[in-house]
């Protein structure tokens, strides 16, 4: 296996004060998938996908169908038998890179766990070859419960490009609890990540800029690690009622201003994230959830 870490992440551990902390973490790193998280990837009905494009921008794309639409096929492969929606750029992403980040994530139970490693799209659908597996905590995830199947997926798409965002999707940002964040390094691979808070934790800067904040987590500082060595980053909203997808690529930094963190409930830093692309997909996600309780673990 790679290092532990890479620089990005071992200078925001440190700056952090959480270098040793960290290192006792990554013990649950593993290399294969255990019997547990193959049992878990069998039930989900939804993952979330890290992916560059040729000019090494960093998308976030999720892909859904009944459980059973991931496979394990032995210990270090998995196979993802679902294709995107159109105007998602994750398969031509595929053909020009073979890096990638998953995220199964399930928001009933409030379990989740992480594969990085390299892909290969085939007919069948995506094979993956895990380099890094592991579990994460609970934190910050919104219970909701499936109430729609993945097994009837919806057939019409619109499909909205901007360079920035409309104001119904400022809007659509400014009230979300939830959203994930793709990132990348050249040495640990790309990465999927979940981020949460109440409605608002995200705030809308102007129609180019967004920032959010960073509350505490597993100390390992996957995500804030990428970007402090690689600003390339994409994120991606749901719509949890309509289905629809935003999908969004930019440039994005650590804040660690202690006036500015401290604008936000329980922020230990700030992310502030510069829009370059965005993608609306409307029907995109044929699931359907219904919210139950936010996370115990929100700051108030």
């Amino acid at each position: 296996m790679k290092p532990k870490f890479h620089s990005g992440e071992i200078a925001v551990q440190t700056r952090a004060g959480v270098r040793s902390t960290a290192e006792r973490v990554a013990g649950v790193i593993r290399s294969t998938l255990p019997p547990v998280a193959q049992d878990f990837l069998a039930t989900q009905q939804m993952v979330v996908l890290a992916t560059l494009d040729k000019n090494s921008r960093v998308w976030a794309s999720i892909l859904t169908d009944k459980p059973g639409f991931i496979q394990v096929v032995d210990e270090r492969t998995m196979l993802i038998d679902a294709k995107p929606v159109p105007g998602d750029p994750l398969n031509e992403n595929l053909k020009n890179r073979d890096e990638i980040g998953v995220l199964a994530i399930e928001f009933a139970t409030r379990r989740r766990m992480k594969v990085k490693g390299k892909s290969q799209l085939k007919e069948d659908g995506i094979y993956i070859h895990a380099e890094r597996v592991y579990a994460l905590c609970p934190k910050y995830i919104q219970s909701r419960e499936v109430v729609v199947s993945a097994a009837k997926p919806k057939v019409s798409h619109d499909v909205r490009r901007n360079n920035s965002l409309t104001q119904v999707q400022q809007n659509w940002i400014a009230r979300a609890d939830t959203f994930f964040i793709a990132s990348f390094h050249p040495e640990t691979g790309a990465d999927a990540s979940h981020r949460g808070g109440y409605p608002g934790f995200v705030r809308v800067l102007n129609e180019g800029k967004i920032i959010f904040p960073d509350y505490s987590g597993n100390n390992m500082f996957n995500t804030l690690g990428n970007i402090t060595a690689n600003l390339n980053v994409g994120l991606l909203f749901i719509d949890f009622e309509s289905g629809g997808t935003l999908q969004i690529v930019g440039r994005a930094k650590v804040v660690w201003d202690k006036d500015r963190v401290a604008e936000f409930a329980g922020a230990e830093r700030l992310v502030e994230f510069e829009i370059e692309q965005a993608i609306e997909t409307s029907g995109a996600v044929p699931l359907g959830w219904r919210f139950m309780e936010y996370s115990p673990f929100n700051p108030v």
